[in-house]
């Protein structure tokens, strides 16, 4: 590690407002990890080798320099969302190859807080997979690059999980944030509908994709959180005595949750239980049509994607995924599923102010090829590692992973946490007690 390298987003933004650092000084660190590196990890799909300085330079002039909350700091993007000037190829070959005339909002409103934009990462294609791996290149989870980093935000947390840089954005639809910052030890927020602009794909899944944040720590979290939701700051509520509910098991029917991700939600429940928390063990009503409703939503979405793209570039898996989607998307556009399960689910969180799952139930697939393997092959392997992230989606409803615990490799477990709209700032509070709690080591041992 170098003398920026490795350090959180909050104390990058710091010096470069005090000016102990020039920008361009911190993103060439960056960048030059990023070069050692990336072809181990494979997270970044174009790295902004010329044009991150230059804006690192542009950073350095600013007049509100001493104000910018992300003065200075490298930040990854999630190659489906707009960076001006790059193509954005959504980890696809029938994607276009034009650059973007204009940042995503997301972006843009990153840039304004002084974060410099040093490449965009890795995707499987159209973002519908939990492994990422395709055309355009395989992220590898850092802790263990035998495995993939999870998907569909893969590369992002591979940047960060690898200290290429300090935060990344992504987004989440089904688990897209939550299932790779599982994998690699990263905190993450999937916010709550409405709190972050989304503006991905066409449609942003019926609602249910929303961009957050990954970090390291939980308050670079809540900082990046806030920038995106431009809010002055997420902050936590002065009272923490909240009644938390503790569920192990998985929503879909015949999914079990194995051992490691068990005790991990179990050692987090006890860590809280002693911190003065409300904790007990009890089992949100997830209906029985679960898995059906997460399927017709997850594949149309895709069909939505992938409609005005030549089919005969998409690669097997998307194409028969899509196909279904369009079965589903009369149901799906006309439906009252998702609000009959958020009815469903109301009255539990009525009782309790968070829910504690684990975030996983195995640990990631291998990295292999996996867009060129078979579409049920693919739905089997991502329904078996991650079915806890996807009620979370339906409902529009904020969640977050926090790292809590190891497998037997040494490479991290991690917990989810769910609340009510509105309730970031809380799942913030306990995932920062947590963190002071059950303190993990922040990136992966590479060096």
């Amino acid at each position: 590690m170098t003398e920026w390298v490795g350090r959180t987003a909050v104390e990058i933004a710091a010096a470069v407002r005090e000016k102990r650092v020039e920008p361009r000084a911190v993103v060439a660190e960056h960048l030059a990890r990023i070069a050692r590196l990336d072809g181990r990890i494979g997270a970044f799909r174009v790295v902004r080798a010329e044009a991150a300085p230059a804006e690192a330079d542009e950073v350095a002039a600013r007049g509100d320099r001493d104000r910018l909350p992300l003065a200075g700091v490298p930040v990854a993007v999630k190659d489906n969302l707009a960076v001006r000037g790059e193509s954005t190829r959504v980890g696809s070959a029938a994607t276009p190859d034009a650059p973007a005339g204009a940042d995503h909002v997301t972006v843009a409103r990153l840039r304004a807080a002084g974060a410099v934009v040093v490449g965009l990462t890795n995707v499987p294609e159209l973002c519908v997979f939990g492994t990422t791996d395709g055309v355009h290149g395989t992220a590898r989870n850092p802790w263990d690059t035998s495995r993939t980093a999870g998907g569909s935000s893969g590369g992002s947390a591979a940047a960060v999980a690898a200290a290429m840089v300090p935060i990344a954005l992504g987004n989440d639809g089904m688990g897209s944030l939550r299932i790779p910052a599982a994998n690699c030890g990263l905190v993450t927020v999937k916010p709550g509908h409405g709190v972050v602009p989304a503006g991905i794909g066409d449609g942003d899944w019926f609602g249910m994709s929303e961009n957050g944040p990954l970090a390291t720590t939980v308050e670079d979290a809540r900082l990046m959180l806030s920038v995106l939701a431009d809010t002055e700051a997420v902050r936590p509520p002065e009272s923490g005595a909240f009644r938390i509910a503790v569920s192990v098991r998985s929503p879909l029917a015949g999914v079990t949750v194995t051992g490691p991700y068990v005790a991990a939600a179990r050692e987090a429940a006890r860590a809280l239980t002693r911190a003065g928390y409300q904790v007990r063990r009890a089992e949100p009503p997830y209906p029985l049509s679960l898995g059906v409703t997460a399927l017709a939503h997850w594949t149309a979405g895709t069909a939505v994607d992938a409609e005005s793209l030549d089919a005969r570039l998409l690669t097997r898996r998307t194409r028969v995924h899509a196909a279904l989607g369009r079965r589903f998307l009369t149901g799906v556009r006309g439906g009252t599923a998702r609000e009959d399960l958020r009815r469903r689910l109301e009255p539990f969180f009525a009782e309790y102010d968070v829910l504690l799952t684990p975030a996983l139930a195995r640990r990631s697939p291998r990295s292999a090829p996996w867009h060129e393997r078979g579409w049920l092959r693919n739905v089997l392997a991502n329904t078996n590692y991650s079915p806890l992230t996807p009620p979370w989606n339906l409902t529009g409803w904020p969640a977050m992973a926090v790292p809590v615990g190891t497998l037997a490799s040494g490479a991290p477990t991690a917990v989810q946490l769910v609340g009510l709209p509105g309730s970031e700032a809380r799942l913030l509070r306990v995932a920062e007690r947590l963190e002071e709690l059950r303190p993990w080591r922040r990136t992966a041992p590479l060096d």
